[in-house]
């Protein structure tokens, strides 16, 4: 005997969803008969219907063979309103009437079953069906119930606990739970528990997926209480968010096509013979001649249709489902009809969605970026409404993520009240630390970038569970602790032309980090990346920390000539920080400048940074400036990073012109690109320069070694590594009295701290070292040593307590 214990019908009108709520639509349109068939033909000996609350479906099936009257029973714990749902099976239409009279109470609902001998199965006892079910009354399902559900729509981590948990039972531990409860045993060996299965399907493609097969001989007409004894055996294809998802979409496409009567279009319009092929189980739309001419006619119309005609998200969805179906042929393949079937359907559906989401995700990215490159405010909300839009379209793959991750610290508490972590590979994950790491910057050549390879560096080499998430649009070789995902498209910076923003492709950076289990989930920027990384959190339920390196606002400022813009910038950069559950400042200033924007001071920490001090070491001064012809004997100042305009450089520029004036034997190198290099060059190309652009490796090491001061005039830095680096390589330093580069040096001892966009203060300080070498040597002397108490892997591992300290917090607020 098998069958799907669990399966819904049309006759279940409520939904539990509330996207479906919001849609007004019903929790099921599965027609009872054709779910009798579909049953049949994945193989089962026997069906039944377990609507909510009705045994509507299952009386239109009763006259068929091999079937019974069951339904999914609502009930409460009356003391607290905690909701249940049991399933009756074999019932009579009269006991599905006392059954209703007593569903308020799960008491009397449990008594009356006993006394009535019906046979019943504690349905997903692990969901928490409207949020109140806590351990306790776990217990209290433990001593009311015989038999339990293995859920085939949840997700299998609860499975696998109630599993656990049911099997570690013993005598002791019912007596105490009876105890402790007031609740006498009803079973004659009640720490013996049952578990069945069922699917607990609502849109037919997942009937059978997970079922009960009852070992011996039964035919027909076989009532289940008459083989409830019987040896079992559950079988099941464990479901997915994208199984889920994949039923959200086919009710909702079930709704509007009985809604709108869409199904007199199937046999003309591609895109809903697609939707009926991928949505609709077990339906075979076949066109006929006239509609297969109409379909080729269409196709050589679209081909000569490149854009779409118009920017609306409707517009949209269409023109790019179109050209979707033209590229790959195998979407308008005949849809799944069996089990394995219908998971390979349900992953090419996820493929659908994502490649057509990152379709006009992409175009209504490029549309915000260029408004607000354009400082075009109504049009930059009005590309953000429409998005919105888009947002909608791809929320049953966002409820269905949040879903299963739903019960997760239930679980974890039940499975630690029963001693079963040892049993539970998720439960005992969960007590460490496994991080996953987005940044849009890992590629870039700067200090944060830098910082993120050493931080993958450590974490691999000292094994610990940490995994850098990225985009990366050059298809460069995958790198141990680094996974990096094609874009869904980019956008050219004008001002900054060796930089791109990558748009990143949520849905599967969304299924990798719930497939991989990641619970910690660290931003190092608030771009695409960034912001993925903030929705993926929010959608997995994880604690999420970030970083604050740039001082975006300022940038935009500068860029843009705008306070307006900066006003916005600074708007979007508190409210992405304040959704962070801690905010890592790598200086007090930036901290302070936080604070004073509005965030808390509570969720802010000023984090370590340190260095590699084998690799910044003055050890590596080597002449390297030789094949420059740089006379030895000259005093070389050096600056390292991003030459751009809000690094200030056009002031160290004109310092430098004047320094030259009235100091001999002075070198400036500008190590590093960008927008600014050419108008530099242009600038101070007639004085003693020498502009190496971007350095790497051991050409780096050797630069920062062989130069004797280290100017750093940026004002916007909220860190500033490359300072560290300079000192590491026993350096004395010049930096400005705004941004966090201050902070990380010992001002008069390490290096020297100036006036702020202040060209006298910059002249002063580099005129005051290039005459002083003895001030300098001692200066760069204080600075390695300075260096050496800061060490890479110290920063690190407190960097690593703090993830634990905020999981622990979040664990206790749950």
């Amino acid at each position: 005997m098998r069958i799907d214990l669990h399966v819904h019908s049309k006759h279940s009108k409520r939904p539990s969803q509330w996207i479906l709520k919001k849609l007004d639509c019903p929790e099921s349109f599965t027609e009872p008969l054709q779910l009798y068939d579909i049953a049949k033909r994945r193989g089962m000996t026997h069906v039944t219907i377990t609507d909510h609350n009705s045994i509507g479906g299952a009386l239109e099936i009763a006259h068929l063979p091999g079937t019974f009257i069951s339904e999914e029973v609502t009930t409460y714990f009356p003391e607290d309103g905690c909701k249940l749902h049991v399933l009756a099976l074999d019932i009579t239409e009269i006991q599905h009437r006392e059954i209703q009279k007593r569903r308020p109470s799960v008491y009397d609902l449990s008594a009356y079953f006993r006394r009535e001998k019906v046979f019943n199965i504690i349905a997903h006892p692990l969901y928490a069906v409207n949020d109140r079910l806590t351990p306790g009354h776990f217990e209290r399902l433990l001593l009311l119930f015989e038999n339990f559900e293995l859920n085939g729509a949840r997700n299998s981590r609860e499975n696998q606990t109630l599993r656990a948990v049911l099997n570690g039972l013993t005598p002791d531990v019912i007596q105490r739970l009876a105890e402790k409860h007031g609740i006498p045993p009803m079973f004659e060996t009640p720490h013996q528990k049952r578990l069945f299965g069922g699917s607990d399907d609502h849109s037919s493609l997942n009937i059978a997926r997970t079922f009960t097969e009852f070992i011996g001989e039964h035919d027909a007409d076989t009532s289940l209480s008459a083989i409830a004894d019987s040896r079992l055996v559950v079988h099941a294809t464990p479901p997915t968010p994208q199984t889920m998802a994949h039923n959200l979409y086919s009710i909702a496409w079930q709704f509007f096509r009985n809604k709108f009567n869409l199904g007199r279009y199937s046999g003309k319009d591609p895109l809903i013979r697609f939707m009926d092929h991928s949505l609709t189980p077990d339906r075979v739309v076949q066109p006929g001649m006239l509609s297969r001419v109409y379909f080729f006619l269409r196709a050589q119309k679209r081909r000569r249709v490149d854009h779409p005609l118009s920017d609306s998200l409707a517009a949209l969805l269409r023109h790019e489902t179109q050209k979707l179906i033209d590229e790959d042929p195998e979407l308008l393949a005949a849809p799944a009809t069996g089990v394995h079937l219908a998971v390979r359907g349900e992953q090419q559906w996820f493929k659908f969605v994502n490649r057509l989401s990152s379709r006009v995700m992409v175009h209504f990215g490029n549309h915000l970026l260029d408004h607000l490159s354009g400082a075009n405010v109504f049009n930059i909300f009005h590309t953000i409404g429409s998005a919105g839009g888009l947002y909608t379209l791809l929320v049953p793959y966002f409820v269905a993520f949040s879903q299963f991750t739903v019960g997760r610290d239930l679980g974890e508490q039940i499975t630690r009240r029963f001693g079963q972590t040892e049993n539970d590979p998720s439960a005992a994950s969960a007590e460490s630390i496994h991080v996953a790491h987005f940044t849009d910057t890992f590629y870039e050549i700067n200090g944060v970038a830098l910082t993120l390879r050493q931080q993958v560096q450590f974490a691999v080499a000292a094994n610990r569970p940490y995994t850098l998430i990225t985009c990366d649009d050059q298809n460069r070789a995958l790198e141990k602790g680094v996974v990096h995902f094609a874009p869904i498209g980019t956008y050219e910076l004008p001002e900054y032309e060796q930089q791109k923003i990558l748009y990143p492709p949520l849905l599967e950076m969304l299924d990798y980090c719930h497939r991989e289990g990641f619970n910690h989930i660290h931003t190092a920027t608030p771009g695409p990346i960034g912001l993925a990384a903030l929705a993926i959190a929010r959608f997995l339920q994880l604690p999420i920390s970030g970083t604050y390196h740039t001082a975006i606002p300022q940038y935009v400022q500068i860029l843009t000539g705008s306070s307006f813009m900066e006003d916005i910038a600074w708007k979007f950069v508190l409210w992405y920080y304040d959704q962070l559950d801690l905010i890592y400042a790598p200086s007090r200033s930036t901290k302070n400048e936080l604070v004073e924007k509005g965030i808390s001071s509570d969720k802010i920490q000023v984090y370590p940074r340190g260095i590699d001090t084998q690799r910044f070491n003055p050890a590596k001064r080597n002449g390297f400036f030789k094949k420059w012809h740089c006379d030895e004997k000259s005093t070389k100042l050096l600056y390292v990073g991003r030459v751009s305009k809000e690094k200030n450089l056009h002031l160290l520029s004109e310092a430098y012109r004047r320094l030259v004036e009235s100091t001999p034997g002075v070198m400036l190198t500008i190590v590093g690109d960008g927008p600014y290099l050419d108008e530099m060059m242009a600038e101070i190309g007639d004085l003693p320069c020498i502009f190496t652009g971007r350095l790497e490796g051991g050409d780096l090491d050797a630069a920062y070694a062989s130069s004797d001061v280290f100017v750093f005039p940026s004002a916007t830095d909220t860190f500033g590594n490359v300072v560290l680096e300079a000192q590491a390589s026993g350096l004395p330093v010049i930096v400005t009295d705004r941004g966090g580069p201050a902070e990380n040096i010992v001002p008069e001892k390490t290096g020297l701290v100036v006036k702020a966009n202040c060209v006298q203060s910059i002249l002063s300080a580099m005129a005051t070292l290039t005459a002083d070498p003895l001030k300098r040597m001692q200066m760069g002397r204080s600075a390695r040593r300075y260096m050496e108490d800061r060490s890479f892997e110290a920063a690190f591992d407190e960097t690593w307590d703090m993830y634990g300290a905020v999981n622990s917090e979040k664990r206790s607020m749950a």
